[in-house]
């Protein structure tokens, strides 16, 4: 199988190919360039390999290039040249061994042999010359090629070597067949099931970023059915798993959360790439095994599943080594207020939904867009019903906006004018006042308006005794 006229079509290769030439060094295109090649997939990341420096192959490159922008990583052997919307990255052949406390390797020169066989899986392990005697030739040891049209996951070398060297490989092996939809081969998938506790020795950060990868999928539940059944997800994320199961008391039956997140999460995935409103829908049932309880009467109850799920976001956050910022601000709140617009579905009130709308702010859409997605019956005729209901709460929510304005709702009258007009200091009684208003307004007492919420200002001060002060307003 031969890619000259692939190649051909990316200028790059014909650069890289003449400076390698001219240095004497045997070069290829590697990895998932080549894969995603063969899978008619875009690809912007080139990854090539060469026998000796690829520090010095990059080097060469970048200048031939006309001085493009060039990254070099001595400590590991690797360079990278910004060129065009390319990321072209330099590493020299190598073989690696292992320590069992480390996934770092031990790193020797080696031949294109010895770098194919380090590779991860045998899709990834194919290589493209770009050498003058063969050049386009597919080098393709291990049957990536075949494992490319089986859709199969699977090792170059003995899989339980693989991940117990680099436990990561669990992960990506994960996330590789949940971007590509492609099985793990059966022995490569007990090698991961045999291996989950060497993940412990693997940072946070590269497991959350390989978990990331997978929540971004197109149907992100397959990648996490692997994670649960392969062992892996109780490593690194126990409170998803203690969402499985489901417990009988008296013939009555809860529903099995863990699979009901699933699929509110392949329902987000279905309408949003948002990676945060993924992770809503991740944690917003996450406080349920903590807050189950039986009642005789009504059966299994999760009261207060909301609010405890979002006292617990931080926390998981911080863990997994996701980023404490407004990217959790923002997943605590969907997952606090996620039953909110469901409860306004019995009886949409004009006050609740300013509540709702003053609490949500500017993420009232994405609010809205997780609380369809939990709508997961088998009832077809009962979730129509409920998403019928959604329209009407969201009609209620962009007519009230629209007259209203409660959305990023600021004070009509700032706590700096209270003090100034009634001469006091700064105290309890000016956030008193300033609350008394803003129930008012949300309320519907009064219009969300300067002129109003004067009025009524002075009409509490007169209740308070204050008087104001003569002062130009």
């Amino acid at each position: 199988m031969n890619f000259r006229e692939e190649l051909d079509q990316v200028s790059v290769f014909k650069t890289v190919a003449e400076v390698a030439e001219r240095l004497g060094r045997q070069t290829y295109a590697v990895g998932g360039f080549v894969r995603d090649l063969l899978l008619n997939r875009p690809c912007k990341d080139i990854d090539f390999v060469c026998v000796g420096s690829g520090i010095e192959l990059a080097e060469a490159v970048a200048k031939e290039l006309g001085s493009a922008p060039l990254t070099v990583f001595k400590n590991f052997g690797t360079a990278l040249v910004k060129y065009r919307n390319f990321d072209l990255e330099f590493v020299g052949a190598r073989k690696e061994s292992y320590r069992d406390d480390s996934r770092k390797p031990i790193v020797e020169d080696g031949t294109l042999e010895d770098d194919q066989k380090r590779r991860d899986f045998t899709i990834n392990a194919m290589a493209i010359s770009l050498n003058k005697n063969n050049y386009g030739d597919l080098i393709d040891p291990f049957g990536g090629v075949a494992h490319l049209s089986k859709k199969n996951i699977q090792t170059p070398l003995n899989p339980e070597l693989t991940f117990s060297d680099d436990p990561l490989r669990m992960m990506r092996a994960i996330r590789f067949a949940s971007q590509l939809n492609f099985d793990i081969e059966a022995n490569t998938f007990e090698a991961i099931v045999k291996n989950t506790s060497r993940l412990k020795i693997v940072s946070m950060e590269r497991i959350t970023d390989e978990l990331n990868k997978i929540i971004l999928s197109p149907v992100p539940s397959y990648g996490f059915k692997l994670l649960f059944h392969s062992g892996l997800l109780k490593e690194f994320f126990p409170e998803m798993v203690a969402l499985q199961g489901v417990e009988y008391v008296d013939n009555k039956a809860h529903k099995d959360n863990f699979y009901h997140t699933l699929q509110v999460l392949d329902n987000v995935a279905k309408n949003s790439q948002d990676l945060w409103l993924r992770w809503a829908a991740i944690l917003h049932d996450i406080a349920k095994p903590a807050t189950k309880r039986f009642e005789q009467k009504v059966g299994w109850t999760f009261h207060g599943h909301e609010d405890k799920g979002a006292r617990m976001t931080p926390g998981i956050f911080r863990r997994l080594k996701l980023p404490m910022n407004e990217k959790m601000d923002f997943v605590q709140k969907l997952v606090r207020l996620h039953l909110r617009p469901i409860a306004l579905v019995k009886e949409v009130t004009d006050s609740a939904v300013r509540r709702l709308l003053f609490e949500a702010g500017d993420d009232v859409e994405a609010l809205m867009a997780l609380c369809r997605a939990d709508i997961t019956s088998k009832n077809s005729e009962k979730v129509a019903k409920y998403l019928n209901n959604f329209e009407k709460v969201h009609r209620k929510m962009i007519e009230l906006e629209e007259r209203d304005k409660i959305r990023n709702f600021q004070p009509p009258i700032t706590g700096d004018e209270i003090m100034r007009m009634f001469n006091l200091p700064g105290s309890r009684i000016i956030g008193d006042i300033k609350e008394e208003i803003k129930e008012a307004i949300l309320e519907g007492e009064i219009k969300n308006s300067r002129e109003e919420a004067m009025e009524l200002l002075l009409r509490i001060a007169a209740k308070k005794g204050l008087t104001k002060q003569n002062v130009n307003q």
